[in-house]
């Protein structure tokens, strides 16, 4: 009897399931960020937010529910009704890092989520101070082996993705890099500009406008390649240090359930925002890097949440990190 029962739920959820991908969606969509407004996640999600209401013939409302460097919005994202009109846009922190840091999350980025795909990807950079007279990754790691005590290196705080990619740059290079944490990227920059500190890991989208200034200097890129707004800054893959890919990477997820014709309906609406002109172009002038439309897919996106968590996981293991 009950074995007949879960068969008949089982087949009435498919029958609904073309249904409801038909005419979803049928109201507003909540994209909730899981930060306050102003930061990089809230920005995209608003540039994104008209053009994937246009193109789901629904409203896509921006939806902040902070708290707990994120944990907070993407917990209700995960606990929502998996039909596609609650979702999340999130960054690295809440699905690749948090998992193998806290002994405790309220939720499993593989287990509660089914991917939409992902957004972009902003490459980690090593920004030195006006005097490092280092012009090369490996003129610097030399020097920062000579260095009594180690280099210092700043970054917005402890188990950020810029921390991270220090103890992953220092087991790849062998350099002595030591980590000093900020409370923000602001501060640490601060400091870097005034001389205060010597280099300093950070999102390319914050660094530009320094490098461009002159008030301090990209020395190296953690991405695949060459970023066309430096071609003249070398990658960490080219000097053969660490991994070819370190950054804050955002994407979209629904919770796990979400069928499949919807995920795509959504997917769809995402890619159509991110070919429209201008939002496209104010990313990719921060320095995004915006996947071709064929990576711009759900089994993609997941792949690259599985692979993060790996690199990630070493990064926390080498640094002993743990995050209450």
């Amino acid at each position: 009897m009950i074995t007949r029962r879960s068969t008949l739920i089982a087949g009435a959820a498919l029958l609904a399931t073309p249904a409801l991908a038909q005419t979803f969606p049928d109201r507003p969509v909540r994209l909730v960020v899981a930060y306050p407004p102003g930061g990089n996640v809230d920005f995209s999600a608003r540039l994104l937010a008209p053009a994937m209401s246009h193109a789901l013939g629904q409203q896509v409302v921006v939806d902040n529910r902070a708290g707990a460097g994120g944990i907070v919005g993407t917990e209700a994202v995960a606990r929502a009704r998996p039909d596609g009109h609650t979702i999340l846009i999130t960054g690295t922190a809440p699905v690749s890092i948090f998992p193998v840091a806290m002994e405790r999350l309220p939720y499993d980025p593989l287990r509660d989520f089914t991917p939409i795909g992902m957004t972009y990807r902003v490459p980690i950079v090593l920004m030195v101070a006006k005097d490092i007279t280092a012009r090369t990754l490996v003129e610097f790691v030399a020097r920062s082996k000579a260095t009594p005590g180690g280099m210092s290196a700043g970054t917005a705080g402890i188990g950020s993705g810029a921390h991270l990619a220090i103890e992953l740059f220092n087991a790849g290079s062998g350099a002595n890099l030591v980590h000093v944490p900020y409370r923000g990227t602001g501060p640490a920059l601060n400091d870097l500009i005034a001389g205060n500190i010597p280099v300093v890991f950070d999102q390319l989208s914050s660094a530009l406008q320094l490098h461009a200034d002159g008030r301090a200097r990209i020395l190296g890129i953690a991405s695949a390649a060459r970023s066309r707004l430096l071609p003249e800054v070398e990658t960490l893959r080219e000097a053969g240090i660490v991994q070819p890919e370190l950054s804050t990477t955002l994407g979209m997820l629904a919770p796990a359930g979400t069928p499949a014709p919807v995920v795509e309906k959504l997917r769809s609406a995402m890619e159509a925002a991110l070919s429209e002109g201008m939002a496209r172009e104010r990313l990719m002038s921060l320095g995004a890097e915006i996947p071709a439309p064929a990576q711009m897919t759900s089994a993609h996106y997941g792949a690259v949440i599985r692979e993060e968590l790996e690199i990630y996981r070493r990064a926390v293991q080498l640094g002993n990190v743990k995050l209450d």
